[in-house]
C-alpha cells in the first residue's frame, strides 16, 4: 500500500505523518481500501484496512481522534483520543494524540510548529476554504497556545485541482478572481492556492509550505474521489501526531 508522505516534516523524528491511498490490487471494489464506516462499506473490511493502515504509521488506532466534518470552520482541542461531532479541525499538543482527517476531494491541510510543539489537521472542502477554515484555526492556535506563525510548516495535501472542480456560477461569484478560472463558460475554482495564501497572508513562511501536485479526482487508481465516484466513493484518512 502506497502512503502518501510530507518532504517537509520528513526532518522532524518526533513527528509521524502519512496519508493512506487506494490499493485496488489487495481490496475489494467498489471501495478499494476505504477507512471510513460511513460510505456503505463491509464494517469489518474497513476494520482491517484501518488496521493495515496503522500498522504501517506504527501507532494504534486508539490513539487517533476522529471527526464527523460537516464544512464548518469548527475546530476541537484534543486531550486525548476521542471522536468528535460537526468538527473539521483538530489540534493538540500532547504526544501519542494522533488527528485524523477523511478526504475524497476536500483540502487536507497539516500543521506542525516545533517551537511549540502544536500539531493540527483541518479539513477544507469549498465552504470550509470559502469561510477561510485554515486561518480561522491558526488564529485560534496563535490566541490559546502562542502558536508562532513564522516557525510554522504546513502541508496541503492531495484533493481535488483547480482543471477538476468545476463549479457553477453562483458559487464562482463567491470567490476571489486570484482563485478561480473560467474555461468554455464553465467556472473552476483552485482550493489549494486558497489555502496556501490564507497560510502566506498570516506570515507562514513560502518555504515552509508545501503542495501536493496530486489531483483525487484525475488520479483515479491511488486516490478516492466523491466528486468522481460519488455513493462509491471510499475514503482516505490523513494522520498526524507526535511521539
Amino acid at each position: 500500500m502506497k502512503i502518501i508522505k510530507s518532504k517537509i516534516f520528513e526532518k522532524f523524528s518526533e513527528l509521524k505523518f502519512g496519508i493512506s491511498t487506494k490499493d485496488i490490487v489487495n481490496s475489494e471494489p467498489p471501495f478499494y481500501f476505504n477507512l471510513s464506516y460511513r460510505v456503505g462499506d463491509k464494517p469489518e473490511l474497513v476494520k482491517e484496512n484501518r488496521r493495515i493502515f496503522f500498522n504501517e504509521l506504527g501507532i494504534n488506532e486508539k490513539q487517533v481522534s476522529f471527526q464527523r466534518q460537516t464544512h464548518s470552520v469548527k475546530s476541537n482541542f484534543v486531550t486525548s483520543p476521542a471522536f468528535f461531532e460537526d468538527s473539521d479541525a483538530l489540534y493538540t499538543n500532547i504526544k501519542n494524540n494522533f488527528l485524523a482527517v477523511s478526504i475524497a476531494d476536500c483540502i487536507p491541510v497539516f500543521l506542525y510548529e516545533p517551537e511549540e510543539k502544536i500539531v493540527a489537521a483541518i479539513h477544507s472542502g469549498w465552504k470550509g476554504t470559502l469561510n477561510k477554515i485554515t486561518t480561522a484555526t491558526i488564529e485560534k492556535l496563535v490566541k490559546d497556545f502562542s502558536f508562532n506563525v513564522k516557525k510554522a510548516f504546513v502541508f496541503i495535501g492531495p484533493g481535488i485541482s483547480v482543471e477538476h472542480f468545476e463549479v457553477s456560477i453562483d458559487v464562482a461569484k463567491l470567490f476571489d478572481e486570484n482563485v478561480k478560472t473560467k474555461r468554455d463558460r464553465k467556472y473552476f475554482i483552485d482550493l489549494k492556492k486558497h489555502n496556501y495564501l490564507q497560510l502566506v497572508e498570516l506570515g507562514v513562511k513560502i518555504e515552509n509550505i508545501e503542495i501536493s501536485e496530486h489531483c483525487t479526482f484525475k488520479e483515479k487508481d491511488l486516490f478516492h474521489s466523491y466528486r468522481r465516484d460519488r455513493e462509491k466513493a471510499g475514503r482516505m484518512l490523513g494522520v498526524i501526531g507526535l511521539i
